[in-house]
C-alpha cells in the first residue's frame, strides 16, 4: 500500500521514528480496532488513533453528551449537548482524519455482538461489560485494551491471554467486581487523569500494531495524579481463572 504525498506529509513524524517507518504508518493504515466506549477515555483515544492513521475504527456508545461530560471529554463542545456521542464522535474523527473509515454503533454492546476489530478497546465504566470483553478477547485471540480512571488515579494494561502463551487475561487481575467498586459519576475523576489515561490507551494500541517496543502485557501502569508518580506492577495469570485457564 503506497502512501499518497499527502499521507506522506501528514505522517512524517512518525516515519521519522524507527521503530515506526513507512512500514509501521501502513500498518496502521490497514489495521481494524474496536473501541468500546466513547466518553473520557474512548473519545480522546479514538482522536489520537485516527489522527496517527488508523484506517477503520468501530465506535459503540449509547449514550449522549451531557454538560457534566464537558468536564473531561474533550472531544465535545457546548453545542454537542443532547446529541449523540458515536456519531458526534465519528464526525469529529472524519473531519480531522477524512482517511479514516468510520463505522458507529449506536448502542450498548453486549455479548453475541460482533466487533470488527482486530485490537479491542475497553474504554467502559462497569464490570459486567469489562468482563464480556475480556471473554470475547480470549475466546477469539485478540488483544484488549484496557483504561479506567477514578478521582486523582488511572490503570492502564493490556490483556492478551488469547495471544502469548501464559500472559494474563482481564479476569486474573479482577475476578470478580470489587464490593466497595464506585462509578466516576458517585466518586469524581480529575478530567487531565482521563486524558493522561486514554493516550496510554492510545500508545499502546500503536505499539501492538506496529510492533515497536514491548506493550504492557502481563503489566499494569498504574497513574497517581496527586504525586505525578506512576509504577507498574507485574501480573501472573491466575491457574483457576474460569476464562484463560479453564
Amino acid at each position: 500500500m503506497a502512501l499518497t504525498p499527502e499521507q506522506l506529509e501528514r505522517q512524517k513524524r512518525h516515519i521519522l521514528i524507527k521503530e515506526i517507518g513507512g512500514a509501521g504508518v501502513q500498518k496502521l493504515m490497514g489495521e481494524s480496532v474496536s473501541i468500546i466506549g466513547a466518553g473520557a477515555l474512548g473519545g480522546p483515544c479514538a482522536m489520537y488513533l485516527a489522527a496517527a492513521g488508523v484506517g477503520h475504527i468501530e465506535i459503540w456508545d449509547d449514550d449522549s453528551v451531557e454538560l457534566s461530560n464537558l468536564q473531561r471529554q474533550v472531544q465535545f463542545g457546548r453545542a454537542d449537548i443532547g446529541q449523540d456521542k458515536a456519531i458526534r464522535l465519528a464526525e469529529r474523527l472524519q473531519a480531522a482524519a477524512p482517511d479514516c473509515d468510520v463505522n458507529v454503533r449506536e448502542m450498548r454492546w453486549q455479548t453475541g455482538m460482533s466487533l470488527a476489530g482486530s485490537v479491542l478497546i475497553d474504554a467502559t465504566d462497569n464490570y459486567e461489560t469489562r468482563f464480556a470483553l475480556n471473554r470475547v478477547a480470549h475466546g477469539t485471540a485478540r488483544p484488549l485494551v484496557s483504561g479506567a480512571a477514578l478521582q486523582w488515579s488511572g490503570q492502564v494494561s493490556v490483556f492478551a491471554s488469547g495471544v502469548e502463551e501464559g500472559a494474563p487475561c482481564y479476569q486474573c487481575f479482577v475476578p470478580e467486581p470489587p464490593p466497595d467498586a464506585a462509578a466516576c459519576e458517585d466518586a469524581g475523576v480529575v478530567g487531565p487523569v482521563t486524558g493522561i489515561v486514554a493516550s496510554h490507551m492510545a500508545l499502546e494500541t500503536l505499539k501492538l500494531v506496529t510492533g515497536a517496543g514491548r506493550p504492557l502485557i502481563g503489566t499494569i501502569l498504574l497513574l497517581d495524579g496527586l504525586s505525578g508518580i506512576s509504577r507498574s506492577v507485574k501480573l501472573h495469570q491466575d491457574t483457576d481463572c474460569p476464562v484463560c485457564s479453564a
